[in-house]
């Protein structure tokens, strides 16, 4: 994996337009037939390069350049695929923000990032209006769809202007040039536009190849539509599922499992939200998924039983991998399905953390004391010995280097280390005896007591292990210098007992664990607040101001 520095993450997919040019590049839901089946629209390789291509040399045309920073408003589509290869060959920088997050933390991350163009549906142009998004800097307003009364050019515009050149020779980036700007999730706080260059995207894709064996003509149903873009550069189908990408928890089940099943896919990406609903759709229905090779899930850690479910749907041998990492670094570490299950799940329900396997060749993770402050230089003094929980920080080439526009998060976030860095992942965790690491929760959600800190995922696995509970949260609320621990509870739809037996039994698992005794106060609620993204990661701090208030 070197000499990445001067690829253009889009030489790949013209590649694949030489190699395989008339495989399906991207296939995405455009109607339904007369028996109320999915019709998809499609592009193949060569197809999506030719329109990349096009929309690159308009692009060009009208100013957006290489450098050009490109807010990116548009729905998961072959069209979004196009526009965004073409981008990356222009070697302008899109700025890519989740919608789901609201408006008024979409309109601070486009403050933030000060786009020079603005590419977005009608809908998205009327809120850069109305909200006035994109401040002085913004030049350049394409849209995708029909324009009103607000100027600019269309995206039929822009093939237009692009349509009579000759293929398009892409920018050939430096090491340092920003690729682009991908806002986190914001699950705990504003989020923050961490800057990817081209040989970070190439570095995922390498990873991607070599972790999980992903080979060129396979088939790949995306949740997520991030993930959905690594497919033109792994060889892969990308099939969009008919689902709103914001709202995970709430896709059909069987509009995914006919999706899968129309193109045999081979691979699945999943929130862990989806793996649950999936899983218990092909349980109360009997359903095998015989033509998946692999199910990859991120957002959050996955429950064991969860896994199971959907494990027994997938033939011998399959494994639903759950990699650990985050938007600055993907991916850091590995784990399967089947270890999962067999073993470390039963150490999850035990207050041992979440198993999250060994990190990947090339990636350094390690350790550390846990701070709140910044940490300007490395030491080897910071590190922990292996079974004390501290702070995860991680190194390698699939690392961001810094955050865009935003020096107080990138000093907050990163610890230098002569030429190289190590980025604090904002997870506390350990190392065991044989090397494995183990995630315990978010520093910023440990909860401090007079008796020390608790850790969310080490308190939560204990009770998440009961039949008639669906999820819980650790949180705190202040009880003088320190904070008192509360559990809220979710309980399964169809939990078997009721809530005074369920929440009885819970006080008595709590006995029985040392970092679980000092829990006196369990509040049922009825539906927990979690992120846009994934529909996984609890809001935990809203949990809190909710429990003040029982």
């Amino acid at each position: 994996m070197n000499n990445l520095n001067n690829i253009n993450i889009a030489s790949y997919l013209t590649s694949m337009a030489i190699e395989r040019p008339h495989a399906l590049a991207v296939a995405a839901p455009c109607s339904y037939d007369e028996m109320g089946r999915t019709a998809y629209a499609h592009l193949t390789y060569r197809q999506l390069n030719d329109e990349s291509d096009r929309i690159a040399n308009g692009f060009e045309s009208v100013g957006v350049t290489k450098g050009s920073r490109t807010a990116l408003l548009v729905k998961s589509s072959p069209v979004f695929f196009a526009i965004v290869f073409a981008l990356f060959k222009v070697g302008a920088v899109p700025v890519v923000i989740d919608p789901g997050i609201g408006i008024k933390s979409l309109g601070k991350c486009l403050d933030e990032a000060e786009p020079e163009a603005f590419v977005g549906i009608p809908a998205a142009q009327i809120a850069r209006i109305i909200f006035r998004w994109g401040g002085k800097k913004l030049k350049h307003i394409i849209t995708v769809g029909k324009k009103w009364f607000w100027g600019g050019y269309t995206l039929s515009d822009i093939r237009k202007l692009g349509c009579n050149a000759d293929g398009y020779d892409m920018a050939v980036p430096s090491g340092g040039d920003a690729a682009a700007i991908l806002f986190t999730s914001g699950s705990t706080g504003i989020p923050k536009g961490a800057v990817y260059t081209h040989s970070i995207f190439v570095s995922q894709v390498e990873y991607l190849k070599k972790v999980y064996h992903i080979q060129p003509g396979e088939m790949d149903l995306s949740t997520f539509p991030l993930f959905a873009l690594f497919g033109p550069a792994l060889g892969m189908t990308s099939i969009i599922p008919d689902m709103d990408p914001t709202r995970p928890a709430g896709a059909n089940p069987a509009k995914l499992v006919s999706a899968i099943e129309d193109f045999g896919a081979t691979n699945m990406f999943a929130s862990p939200a989806v793996v649950n609903l999936l899983g218990r759709y092909a349980e109360s229905e009997n359903i095998m998924l015989p033509s998946l090779k692999r199910v990859i899930s991120a957002g959050a850690p996955a429950r064991p039983d969860s896994l199971e479910r959907l494990q027994n749907a997938l033939l011998e041998g399959v494994d639903i991998f759950t990699p650990y990492g985050a938007t600055e670094a993907l991916p850091v570490c590995n784990i399967g399905s089947r270890e999962i299950i067999e073993t470390a799940g039963q150490k999850t329900a035990c207050g041992k953390g979440a198993c999250i396997g060994e990190p990947n060749e090339g990636i350094i993770l390690k350790v550390i004391k846990i701070s709140d402050d910044p940490i300007e230089e490395w030491s080897d003094s910071l590190e922990l010995p292996d079974g004390q929980i501290g702070e995860f920080v991680v190194k390698g080439p699939v690392v961001t280097r810094e955050y865009y526009n935003n020096n107080h998060a990138t000093k907050l976030a990163k610890i230098y280390d002569g030429d190289s860095f190590y980025h604090r992942m904002g997870d506390v965790g350990y190392r065991d005896s044989e090397g494995k690491f183990w995630f315990c929760g978010r520093k910023s959600h440990r909860v401090k007591t007079e008796n020390g800190d608790m850790f969310t995922i080490c308190v939560e696995g204990v009770f998440n292990a009961h039949k008639d509970v669906y999820r819980t949260a650790l949180v705190g609320v202040p009880d003088g210098k320190y904070e008192k621990p509360v559990l809220c509870v979710e309980l399964e739809k169809d939990a078997s007992s009721s809530q005074e037996k369920i929440l009885s039994d819970l006080r008595d698992l709590a006995k029985k664990f040392k970092h679980t005794e000092n829990i006196e106060k369990f509040l049922i609620h009825p539906s927990f607040p979690v992120d846009i993204r994934h529909n996984a990661k609890i809001f935990r701090e809203k949990l809190a101001v909710w429990a003040v208030g029982k």
